[in-house]
């Protein structure tokens, strides 16, 4: 829903702060310390013996969700009455990231829909408790509106990682309504918002249902072949199952031109576009390609031992991303890749990398991932683990046809996720515009909440 289909305030004046403009002429210009008590939680994830059994809300339930209600999944603590006493969650309150990797994800808010007294403020947020005079759904929605997020996001200090203080919360600048408005405002966004939200849940399962057919399309396609009339044999391998018999199975170690390399262990602190870049797992999207928003680079010196060479293949081998993958292209510019990725070099006169990775992007790589977890603190799959992987090789010419047919059939699958991505992109940038136009004055909704 488009902000301009809804009338403007009769009366404006001017708010006295440059990014916010005029607000209506009953609104005023508040800080929020005058609105709101802030605290910065000190309540961490350890347990201590002797203290208080709690639960935590942490950064991820607040960076994913707008609403904290009880049925989250909260993590297990313990607490000192003190803590238990100064960061229960009370219903409207508002909870917001103060620390994270990304300035772009500094003071991202939720509300508390209802008494959680048994539930804290973890660390990395902050609690932002409304006096009477404000509505906490108001204030969450105007956290989070374009204008009064970005003075919190240049407020962070840091360069790898950004933290925002109490005083800079305390000192942001909130255009304000009287309460009752405050109300009808944050009723008219929950009813809007859950409008675009059930259209952009339904894109979402479409590009869902897009992606399952893609790979079941690139599963056939590199453990079958593209001949359904070929002669069959069994591979030996329990998530291969049957293969053409001029094919081979072949572990990963027996392909390669070098063996298997983890990457460099260094902080990501340059961002300097005449550098190496420095790939790291956060980098590379679900479709394999790189993110720009999160480029950073290595000096020469330290980048040399790790540089990438046309058609190298990446493995994720730890954490929420373990078994992702990435090819390198020269396109990308010289690179060099982080400790937590393995690189496989492969020999091309064996097996060509992209249909290598095409591959690992199939139900039996998947499959193969699954029973090859270590399992300690973290999801972890060692290099060692992945040199043991097993690869169906067809002969190179059988490669090239299967290679080119995923090209161009996954390829058309691809295009159509990515239009429909886009789509979603538009819609969300259209709810974020819907909501700073209401929480800043720009619209008048107070007639469309009934």
């Amino acid at each position: 829903m488009s902000a301009r289909r809804f009338k403007s305030y009769p009366a404006y004046k001017d708010s006295g702060v440059e990014w916010l403009g005029e607000i209506p002429a009953h609104w005023e210009v508040r800080r929020l310390k005058t609105v709101a008590s802030v605290q910065l939680s000190n309540v961490d994830k350890k347990s201590v013996e002797g203290q208080e059994s709690v639960r935590l809300c942490n950064y991820v339930d607040v960076y994913y969700n707008e609403r904290i209600t009880a049925d989250l999944n909260f993590m297990a603590a313990t607490a000192t009455p003190e803590q238990a006493r100064r960061f229960s969650l009370h219903a409207g309150d508002v909870l917001i990231t103060k620390d994270s990797e990304s300035w772009t994800d500094i003071a991202v808010p939720a509300v508390v829909a209802t008494d959680l007294p048994d539930v804290l403020c973890g660390y990395h947020l902050a609690l932002v408790r409304p006096g009477s005079d404000c509505d906490g759904a108001f204030l969450a929605r105007a956290f989070s509106a374009i204008g009064p997020r970005d003075q919190f996001q240049v407020a962070a200090n840091g360069i790898t990682r950004f933290g925002l203080g109490g005083d800079a919360i305390r000192s942001g600048v909130f255009a304000t309504p009287p309460a009752q408005e405050q109300r009808a405002i944050a009723a008219f966004l929950d009813r809007e918002t859950a409008k675009i939200d059930a259209l952009v849940a339904k894109k979402e399962r479409l590009i869902e249902l897009l992606q399952e057919k893609r790979a079941a399309l690139i599963t056939r396609a590199v453990t079958k072949g593209l001949d359904p009339t070929a002669s069959m044999k069994d591979s030996g391998v329990e998530w291969l199952g049957q293969m053409p018999k001029h094919w081979e199975p072949i572990r990963v170690k027996f392909l390669i031109s070098r063996p298997l390399q983890y990457g460099a262990n260094e902080v990501a602190e340059l961002s300097d576009p005449d550098l190496p870049r420095y790939i790291r797992i956060t980098d590379i999207r679900d479709d394999g390609s790189l993110r720009e928003d999160t480029f950073r680079s290595l000096p020469e010196a330290v980048a040399a031992a790790y540089l990438l060479a046309e058609g190298d293949l990446l493995f994720a081998r730890s954490g929420a991303t373990v078994g992702k993958t990435f090819r390198y292209e020269p396109t990308w510019g010289k690179a060099a890749y982080a400790g937590y990725l393995i690189r496989a070099r492969l020999n091309e006169k064996e097996i060509g990398s992209r249909f290598a990775f095409y591959y690992t992007q199939s139900a039996a790589y998947w499959d193969w991932l699954r029973s090859n977890f270590i399992q300690a603190t973290i999801q972890n799959v060692s290099a060692e683990r992945y040199a043991s992987l097993v690869l169906p090789v067809p002969p190179r010419l059988k490669q090239k046809e299967i290679v080119n047919y995923l090209d161009r059939e996954a390829g058309k699958i691809g295009a159509l996720v990515g239009l429909i991505e886009r789509a979603i992109d538009r819609v969300k940038e259209l709810r974020t515009a819907l909501i700073s136009a209401a929480v800043t004055g720009k619209i008048d909704v107070r007639g469309e909440a009934a």
